[in-house]
């Protein structure tokens, strides 16, 4: 007998696939989850209705290229937030928009545009069909697999590969489908056994990519999966930031989904994602208050603005939460505008006297940040 029929995984295990974690544990974090839901409802209300599909765009657009670079793919963010615009009866511009973003696009306006709807077989080899569109090397698109092999995540040389997981074989597909299909939908929030929102949709992603149903695209449904489950603990679509915080710190969301991937106790996997996911909201919040930020910031210097210092302010307020690396400086305002020296700090200094810039360094070394609380960590990282 070999090595590897001698290894047992969570599929595997007689108390597969009933999940087991210590309740009391995460009672807090869950407490913690509802409050600053809470205050992101709340502040989600200040947020006028253009801004809110901007940021709701935002949010989709990072998440898009984010699961998809999780799984080594980078997609054009031009192209990706274009064919978002799209799905939403926005202009969509004139960008070539590949397979793969045109896909990945659809499948993060479907997640916002019903969040509540239950999840079927249908809909999921609906997503499979979108995030493989264009593939030619993925057999079975828009169905579960059925190829006799093991299905296997496995790395390192062909002469010795690491198994790091074997999933379900292919014939127990529609059983397993079937039976998590039922899971996800009766724990939804008023079924028939609802969950807790973190520890559902910790389970849903480890309890979905241990199934590994398709022959490709798992990990990218099993988080969009859990952005369902939050989304429906909120009674609306709210994006999170989810695979931004994961593709940060992808080595440790491989290690703890291998260490967690041989039994059915998952208090570690519990742990990681709830951090994940108080993060992500922590990140969704600040880009809530970024859009709040950005209304107020323009209300404040309404006809004050020459066409130059307008366009400077839109460009800026495009780079989003994060801003220019260090900060804009006087060589990336005449980029944007076109200006002389001279007329460039003239410029910059009329933004940062009216309020919309504050200034940090002098001369040369001279940056200019929008005049917005969610933006001052940038500062002071800079600093």
């Amino acid at each position: 007998m070999d090595a590897l029929s001698l290894m047992i995984w969570n599929w595997q295990q007689p108390d597969w696939p009933h999940f087991t974690y210590g309740k009391a544990r995460f009672e807090e974090l869950e407490a913690q989850f509802l409050r600053r839901s809470g205050v992101l409802l709340g502040s989600y209300r200040h947020v006028g209705e253009d801004d809110k599909a901007v940021l709701a765009i935002e949010l989709m657009t990072g998440e898009a290229l984010k699961t998809s670079a999780i799984e080594g793919e980078i997609l054009n963010r031009d192209s990706v937030h274009s064919s978002i615009r799209g799905h939403f009866g926005l202009d969509p511009g004139l960008l070539k928009v590949s397979p793969a973003e045109r896909g990945i696009a659809a499948l993060m306006a479907d997640l916002y545009r019903d969040p509540m709807e239950s999840l079927t077989h249908e809909l999921l080899f609906s997503w499979h069909t979108m995030i493989m569109a264009g593939r030619t090397d993925v057999a079975g698109i828009g169905r579960y697999r059925t190829h006799d092999e093991p299905m296997q995540v496995i790395s390192g040389p062909d002469y010795k590969p690491k198994v790091h997981f074997e999933a379900p074989p292919s014939k127990s597909m529609q059983r397993e489908m079937a039976r998590f299909i039922s899971w996800f939908n009766d724990t939804a929030p008023g079924n028939a056994a609802p969950l807790p929102a973190l520890i559902r949709a910790s389970i849903a992603h480890l309890y979905f990519v241990s199934i590994h149903p398709f022959e490709d695209g798992n990990g990218r449904i099993a988080r969009g999966l859990a952005q369902k489950v939050l989304s429906q603990s909120l009674g609306q679509p709210v994006p999170m930031a989810l695979s931004l915080v994961i593709e940060r710190q992808k080595k440790t969301y491989y290690s703890v989904l291998e260490s967690s991937n041989k039994h059915n106790v998952i208090d570690e996997w519990a742990d990681y994602f709830a951090a994940v996911v108080l993060n992500a909201q922590d990140y969704t919040q600040r880009m809530v208050d970024f859009a709040i930020g950005k209304a107020q910031l323009y209300g404040k210097v309404r006809g004050q603005l020459n066409p130059r210092q307008e366009k400077a302010l839109a460009r800026v307020f495009r780079e989003g939460l994060e801003g220019f690396k260090g900060g804009l400086s006087a060589e990336n305002y005449i980029g944007i505008t076109g200006a002389s020296r001279a007329t460039a700090t003239r410029d910059l200094n009329g933004l940062t006297a009216m309020g919309a810039l504050v200034r940090t360094g002098e001369r040369k070394s001279a940056r200019y940040w929008l005049n917005i609380e969610s933006t001052r960590r940038n500062r002071q990282a800079a600093r």
